[in-house]
């Protein structure tokens, strides 16, 4: 049988990114919180991007990870026209 060579799918490329993350010795949450601790917060959008997750998937984290199980106060405004802004005050 011929080898057959793939090519990389969404899936490995997320895996590799989770692998490079675990080295660098911040998680996932870590890396949100400082990011929602920013003076000017972050979207859903960029928590998405810098996570390679979909945009239900970052909600979820924040709802049920970052307010239910830790308890952080999550603040969310919206500016007119603009894209929602979430924070941790």
């Amino acid at each position: 049988m011929a080898s057959r060579k793939r090519k990389a799918t969404g899936k490995a490329k997320t895996a590799a990114k989770s692998r490079r993350a675990a080295t660098s010795g911040i998680s996932k949450q870590q890396r949100m919180i400082e990011m929602l601790r920013r003076p000017g917060g972050a979207t859903i959008a960029q928590l998405g991007k810098a996570f390679g997750w979909q945009p239900h998937t970052v909600r979820g984290a924040i709802s049920g990870a970052l307010k239910k199980k830790l308890g952080l106060k999550i603040v969310s405004d919206k500016a007119e026209g603009g894209d929602r802004i979430y924070r941790i005050p």
